[in-house]
């Protein structure tokens, strides 16, 4: 199985950062991608950084083609002008997708304390049950920043699965779900490909360390 993460989709409210722009599609090769890969029963679909563009773009294609996606939202950010707010989470649940946290503020968990951990992991996942009436059960980590002390404090926060975006094949059983993100360089036609065999040793070796490190 495949997790794929979308982030900015269509027309950029403004100048993107140089990381952003890699990441942020515009709506025709959004579109494509879709179509390449949406009906393949092992792939499933997120968005991180709950952008406007989730519900504005991506929400009516997604519902065109009857699929269903998970958006990891940023409770912190909750009714700014560039991203998603309370009501547009309503929408998502009526709408048969999934609600989610991608934290509070955006912050690299690996560089935060107890308290900055609270807010990231407990503030953030209440927030967003109280805007959306509904348990948050899944988690996807900032900049794919984890360690075994993040991990440590997600598992004991109850989540059920954790997104990570360190790439590869996922098991569906698995707390730990790794994604891939799609970018502006990718090709439509490689990206739901399988990573040849090196590429996938080099996926399990780099999860390895973060998680012992």
């Amino acid at each position: 199985m495949y997790n794929l993460t979308f982030h900015g989709v269509g027309e950029p409210p403004r100048v993107l950062e140089p990381g952003e722009a890699h990441v942020w599609l515009s709506e025709q090769r959004f579109l494509a991608v879709l179509d390449a890969v949406g009906r393949r029963d092992d792939v499933r679909l997120s968005f991180d950084d709950s952008f406007r563009s989730d519900v504005d773009v991506a929400l009516p294609a997604l519902l065109d083609r009857g699929l269903t996606a998970t958006f990891f939202v940023l409770a912190g950010r909750l009714d700014h002008p560039e991203h998603l707010g309370a009501s547009d989470l309503q929408k998502l649940n009526d709408s048969g997708m999934t609600v989610a946290s991608h934290g509070l503020h955006h912050r690299n968990w690996r560089n935060l304390d107890e308290g900055g951990l609270a807010e990231e992991l407990d503030q953030a996942r209440n927030l967003l049950t109280e805007a959306t009436g509904k348990r948050v059960t899944q988690a996807s980590v900032p900049f794919g920043a984890y360690d075994r002390r993040v991990l440590s404090r997600l598992r004991a926060a109850g989540y059920d699965h954790v997104y990570t975006s360190d790439g590869g094949q996922a098991n569906a059983r698995q707390w730990l779900q790794p994604r891939t993100s799609i970018t502006v360089t990718d090709s439509v036609s490689a990206i739901a490909k399988q990573p040849a065999s090196g590429e996938a040793m080099r996926i399990h070796l780099k999860r390895f360390v973060k998680r012992w490190r």
